[in-house]
């Protein structure tokens, strides 16, 4: 059970600065967090508790902190997360609250995000799953006596995971298995193994071999390091410093490693029986491999939230310093705010429409991933069936979670890229500021790096995405969106963007077709032949979704609803519009769309911005996260001024 932290005089003020008083912005806010029961079992006020205790001053900035120092202190802010959650199990058991602790953590530490997604979802995500283990065997790391880590990638095999070489040799003599790391591209490559943060333990992808037979990769438990160092047999080296927020990455391997029967974590599906013989319900060794990543699933909506919540932070900075921040005016002696010029604000207003579109697309992906009752047994959902996407032989309820799936993981992928793109433009948006690390915009820049990597490369997630789609059957529907050539519709009208859209990646899925038809008849061939039009028809998709995802609040909302159209639109028409030859050539547009869709786009655009103070309130970021950055200061001159100012100390 998650409990309540004890009040302070940080966290009331933190409660009055994100205090709203427009019926607009409390109903923006309702969308983006959910009343209690609307969209999840916690709804608002499990939000306002993650709110409350990332705006306390444990979790303030430390401008002079050197990397090591900052990396302790997430450990030390991994234990204050862990007190408040009270019981981890259930957190860990469910996705969507392990996701919204997730929105509050990126921007105040991402360290700290990083540590507690590979404990709670990676590590003790996978025992929970996978492991029958007694609350006796769980408490050490329920009580972060050892902290959890996760040791799949190899330095040889990182996308290829299910291709490792670390080896678990079963020894019936001991009744046990040997771990051991046959050569150099199979040492784990940057789990957060080293010694700080206090003892650890790490679930080890390694290929169980059995009498000689090799079954495949499964996880095995195995102690680290203890408060001295690496145990024995464990040989634990530090990386270089990585790009972005500090973290123990380390080269980790084993020299015959004994390790009990009880380190096997087989799941439901196989079984190492008392005689030393393997069995498996699941006969495919890939199939098996998958099921061992099914946490990847709930972690790649981790890394959602975490770049929705960062993007809502980061444009809450911007706008403020747009609205402080004057420049010379129009006429002689004048000043204006920046936020007064299209120039500034244009920007700016489609990154507010892209991270509502975000959020609202993350949401979706979290209920639907929630939805399955066996969702934590969803890996091989995730791949696709064959790799090919094929629905041949599968139940619909199947075809379902592997629908879900592929909508979780390109979901992961467009959200954390557009997070690079809104990252970025905050940074230009406040100029030389935006580079000062004391101002909390520069870490996000690379911290969403580290996002775009984590639970499966963005490239890599999205390619696989391309082949499901590129083989799927597509039967149409009742309603379905996509347009006939008759360009009837009109640009203000949500069901007609959708079908734009929805059309425009037909296209480049037959585009990819053709392509691959035309290609020399080896497999290579054809597969680079279509792999480009085909993740255009992905990044459409996406793009898609998100749109849907949007519009849905924006036709039930109340008070919410004018201001959620104009982000819809402004969000979709960037789409269409970046599509829109491709349209007009096929008969999907007319001329006199074309001449609208600059005009409605400026029309929109001023419409986004001249609400942007009530949706920027409704992200309901905490004064505190800003603690110590003079951007975020009304009067930042002064702030800089100030000799006793936390950024100068």
């Amino acid at each position: 059970m998650i409990t309540t932290p004890d009040t302070t005089a940080d966290t009331a003020s933190a409660a009055h600065a994100t205090t709203i008083t427009s019926g607009a912005s409390t109903a923006l806010r309702r969308v983006l967090f959910g009343q209690d029961g609307e969209h999840d079992a916690g709804g608002e006020a499990a939000h306002d508790l993650w709110r409350r205790l990332l705006a306390s001053a444990p979790f303030r900035p430390d401008f002079t902190a050197s990397p090591e120092e900052g990396l302790r202190t997430a450990y030390r802010r991994l234990r204050l997360l862990n007190d408040v959650i009270g019981n981890p199990l259930d957190l860990v058991g469910d996705p969507a609250a392990l996701a919204r602790m997730h929105e509050w953590l990126g921007f105040v530490d991402p360290t700290l995000a990083s540590v507690s997604t590979i404990h709670y979802n990676l590590f003790l995500g996978s025992l929970l799953d996978q492991g029958g283990r007694t609350q006796a065997e769980l408490a050490p790391y329920l009580t972060l006596r050892e902290v959890g880590t996760f040791l799949m990638t190899e330095v040889a095999h990182g996308n290829d995971a299910a291709a490792v070489e670390t080896t678990a040799v079963y020894d019936p003599a001991r009744d046990g298995f040997t771990l051991h790391t046959p050569s150099a591209g199979a040492q784990k490559f940057m789990p957060n193994t080293s010694c700080t943060g206090g003892p650890k333990a790490g679930l080890v992808a390694a290929r169980l071999r059995v009498g000689g037979t090799d079954h495949g990769v499964f996880l095995f438990l195995t102690p680290l390091t203890d408060a001295a160092g690496p145990l024995p047999g464990v040989r634990v080296r530090r990386l270089p410093a990585r790009l972005g927020s500090p973290m123990d990455h380390c080269l980790t391997s084993f020299d015959r490693v004994p390790l009990p029967r009880r380190a096997l974590l087989t799941g439901t599906h196989s079984h190492l029986t008392a005689e030393g013989v393997f069995t498996s319900g699941i006969k495919d060794q890939r199939r098996r491999f998958l099921t061992s990543l099914q946490r990847v699933m709930t972690g790649k909506l981790c890394m959602s939230a975490v770049t929705v919540g960062s993007c809502r932070a980061l444009l809450t900075l911007a706008f403020r310093y747009a609205a402080n921040r004057h420049v010379s005016g129009l006429t002689t002696g004048s000043t204006l705010p920046v936020a007064a010029l299209r120039s500034h604000h244009g920007p700016l207003a489609e990154a507010l429409a892209t991270t509502y579109a975000m959020t609202m697309l993350y949401q979706d992906a979290v209920r639907r991933w929630s939805a399955h009752a066996d969702h934590l047994g969803g890996a091989d959902g995730a791949a696709g069936a064959g790799g090919a996407g094929g629905t041949g032989g599968r139940g619909a309820g199947e075809r379902e979670r592997a629908a879900n799936a592929r909508l979780v993981s390109v979901a992961k992928a467009w959200i954390t890229w557009q997070g690079r793109s809104i990252a970025t433009e905050v940074r230009e948006r406040c100029g030389a500021q935006g580079l000062l690390s004391h101002n909390g915009i520069a870490g996000q820049l690379t911290a969403v790096e580290g996002a775009i990597t984590a639970e499966g490369d963005n490239q890599a997630v999205m390619v696989k995405a391309a082949s499901e789609l590129l083989y799927a059957r597509r039967v149409p529907k009742p309603g379905d969106p996509r347009v006939g050539r008759q360009a009837t519709g009109e640009l203000t009208d949500p069901a007609f963007l959708h079908g734009l859209l929805a059309t425009a990646e037909d296209l480049w899925l037959d585009r990819a077709r053709t392509a691959m038809r035309r290609a020399p008849a080896e497999a290579l061939a054809r597969r680079n032949a279509a792999i480009g039009p085909a993740l255009r028809a992905v990044d459409l998709y996406a793009h898609r979704h998100a749109a849907l995802a949007l519009a849905a609040p924006a036709a039930t909302a109340t008070a919410a609803g004018e201001p959620l159209r104009n982000l819809h639109l402004l969000f979709t028409l960037r789409a269409v519009r970046e599509h829109s030859g491709d349209l007009l050539r096929h008969g999907h547009l007319a001329e006199r769309h074309i001449d609208e869709l600059p005009v409605l786009t400026e029309q929109v655009t001023a419409r986004v911005a001249k609400a942007a103070p009530e949706l920027v309130a409704a992200f309901a970021v905490p004064d505190e996260m800003f603690a110590g950055a003079p951007l975020a200061a009304r009067d930042y001159i002064a702030a800089y001024d100030d000799p006793e100012g936390p950024w100068r100390r």
